[in-house]
């Protein structure tokens, strides 16, 4: 069941507790489906991934290969329709699994490790405009975003909530059979706010202590990732 958001603005106080400071990983995000024969190596992967300090590793389940008899039922059709903003975004109409979007704009087949490891180093380099912190407060999870500069095309300030692992067997389809391991599977990826860069963007948002999440701030039309962080 989906989560419903509840988000409300407000100056983060010396009650809510030091957040944590960023440091500022790399996003990863793999699209993927159980009902893909390809994508189990992809999905090890990102398992290997999920357990890096520095990399953001999201699992983020497609539904167009469900029709070949099996449905996923971690799939979400919004997952899709991102996967295609993001191809759009690169110029092209074809969407594929197993794919994964580093720091939004790194385009590389999930299956190809030395290719990942090679996108991630290279956008490891790059500075991020972006601080993001975060806290827990009870059933709130307090949020500050900073940037170095005005953001002049605008960003999107996005809240990302997943759960940590699951294994599924899986008895039709191209993986008939076999019994998988999924990680860091996206439940919920919900806009916040679009934002300029300017002064200091704080929120308090209602959150289970024990969900797992991350805040991305990501240039508007699915972009570069400008700064991102998670709490596990």
């Amino acid at each position: 069941m989906r989560q419903i958001l509840t988000l409300s603005i407000l100056v983060l106080t010396l009650a809510a507790g030091p957040l944590r400071a960023a440091d500022r990983p790399v996003v990863v995000e793999l699209f993927t489906s159980q009902g893909c024969s390809s994508c189990p190596p992809a999905d090890a992967l990102l398992t290997e991934l999920a357990a890096r300090d520095d990399v953001i590793a999201l699992a983020l389940h497609v539904d167009y290969w469900d029709y070949i008899g099996w449905k996923d039922r971690f799939a979400d059709p919004r997952f899709t329709k991102r996967q295609k903003a993001y191809a759009r975004a690169a110029g092209t109409k074809t969407v594929y699994t197993p794919q994964m979007i580093v720091q939004g704009t790194a385009h590389v087949i999930g299956n190809r490790p030395d290719e990942v490891a090679e996108a991630i180093a290279r956008l490891q380099t790059r500075p991020a405009p972006v601080a993001v912190e975060m806290a827990r407060r009870g059933d709130m999870l307090d949020i500050r975003v900073t940037a170095d500069a005005a953001l002049p095309g605008g960003a999107v300030i996005q809240l990302v909530r997943y759960d940590p692992a699951k294994r599924v067997e899986i008895t039709r389809g191209e993986n008939a059979g076999r019994t998988l391991l999924y990680s860091n599977i996206v439940t919920a990826w919900d806009r916040l706010e679009s934002w300029n860069g300017r002064g200091v963007w704080t929120a308090s948002v209602e959150m289970d202590a024990d969900t797992p999440c991350a805040v991305i701030v990501q240039s508007d039309g699915v972009g570069r990732i400008l700064g991102a962080a998670r709490l596990r």
